[in-house]
């Protein structure tokens, strides 16, 4: 493609989506990551722009167009695009639609005394990307970082125009200079089949990814939030679960690079708090779900859904009898967000104490979605916790937060976002509980 077919390609799709009211996410604008400037890919390629993360610099593939123009903090290819991208304020003042996130979003105008520059690892995930749209919202300036290991570009690709997100492909256990407010540290498969893929590389994600964050907030001063979980209470004897609560976990268990690794980063986190004064927050993370969950992580609630909606069987992994709380994505990033800003620094539990067993839950899913799937029992997965329910009366009285959503409404959104997805990918075999690597969904073929 030439360069001015490729510019005129660039600004006939964006007029395009502008009376559409959606962005075509198969072929992307790329961003330049650390200071927000749009640029065509190369010859139509879509090969990423790379990023230089330790200094934050963004470098562009071989073969770029050399005759760009920049305008603002936009970069395009002639400036018949900049007129035509900077004529429109919309890029400033909301989200773009796309397949993936189609409502719009709008933005906030925050005065540069109140805006904070804010990094969010992992923010490319499920509940990262729905973190970064309350804060993108609220107005603020967002940095996501994520390695793409289990996250997804099209969950914040609507973003992708705006001046207030930028992108950076880096990996967490790798250092990186950044001037920012606050750190919310999501970096770290969270599925079972996932984390369990590349098991030492589950560890360093949370020990060496947080001990960089945590450096980070030292130097910056800034505050910082670790997305633990529910997990450091392996297979818990109390019920249901208090933060005091010290945990029964196997050391040395399939599921041990996970709970062990999230143990560590919070001894890490209050050791940073004692020795180098760093301003820290603990989120101990329940079951949630909700759109934009990995329709291959193996998860009792996108595993129920997508067989389901399929009428395939429900697979129940041992004798349903455990029992699970399960949270929608929106109550848990409120939690994140009223602790974050909140005085409270010691450990809180965020999840739904509406409990379920996992039998029954595969009956409600049934039930909601019209199925005629079966439901069949297989043996049980290693270390399976057998009872999972939080004690929140610490969130209500520290941050004020209890679960606003019920389950019932979160599901009904669950199942049309799965419904889309189905839709347009086709086939979707769900994975089991051994372990997977990430991978993109589609049809059964690509699964293969």
């Amino acid at each position: 493609m030439t360069k001015t077919s490729n510019a005129e390609a660039i600004r006939r799709r964006l007029l395009e989506s502008q009376l559409r009211g959606r962005v075509d996410s198969a072929d992307p604008v790329h961003v330049n990551e650390s200071e927000d400037q749009a640029k065509a890919p190369p010859n139509g390629s879509t090969d990423p722009i790379h990023v230089n993360e330790g200094e934050g610099h963004a470098k562009a593939p071989p073969n770029e167009m050399a005759d760009t123009v920049s305008t603002g903090n936009l970069k395009v290819s002639t400036m018949e695009d900049a007129t035509f991208i900077l004529s429109s304020d919309l890029i400033t003042q909301q989200s773009i639609p796309t397949s993936t996130t189609p409502d719009v979003m709008k933005t906030k105008k925050l005065p540069d005394h109140l805006r904070k520059r804010i990094l969010v690892t992992g923010g490319a995930g499920f509940v990262g990307s729905h973190l970064v749209d309350k804060l993108m919202m609220e107005g603020h300036e967002v940095i996501v970082m994520d390695n793409f290991f289990t996250g997804q570009r099209k969950n914040v690709e609507h973003w992708k125009y705006h001046p207030n997100f930028s992108l950076i492909v880096h990996d967490v256990t790798e250092p990186i200079h950044l001037e920012i407010d606050q750190i919310y540290h999501l970096a770290c498969p969270a599925s079972p089949p996932h984390y369990q893929y590349n098991p030492i590389k589950t560890i360093k994600t949370s020990t060496m990814g947080t001990l960089n964050m945590l450096g980070l907030a030292k130097r910056v001063h800034g505050r910082i939030l670790l997305a633990s979980t529910s997990e450091i209470y392996g297979d818990p004897k109390v019920h249901p679960q208090h933060e005091s609560y010290w945990g029964n976990v196997n050391t040395i268990g399939p599921r041990a690079c996970y709970d062990e690794g999230k143990r560590v980063a919070e001894t890490m986190m209050y050791s940073y708090k004692e020795q180098g004064k760093v301003d820290v927050r603990v989120a101990r993370i329940f079951n949630t779900f909700g759109p934009r969950m990995h329709a291959l992580d193996g998860r009792v609630v996108s595993n129920f859904i997508i067989q389901a909606l399929q009428n395939k069987d429900i697979t129940i992994y041992g004798t349903g009898e455990q029992s699970r709380s399960f949270q929608y994505v929106d109550d848990l990033v409120n939690g994140l967000i009223m602790l974050m800003d909140g005085d409270y620094d010691m450990p809180v539990n965020l999840g739904n104490p509406d409990e379920y067993t996992v039998k029954r839950f595969a009956e409600h899913i049934k039930e909601l979605t019209n199925s005629d799937s079966e439901i069949k029992f297989l043996p049980a997965s290693t270390d399976d916790p057998q009872q999972r329910k939080p004690d929140i009366s610490t969130a209500k009285k520290e941050i004020g937060w209890e679960p606003q959503v019920k389950v019932d409404e979160g599901l009904a959104k669950a199942v049309k976002y799965f419904k889309r997805v189905l839709e347009e990918g086709g086939e979707i075999i769900p994975i089991g509980p051994g372990a997977a690597k990430p991978k993109e969904f589609g049809s059964a073929k690509d699964q293969e």
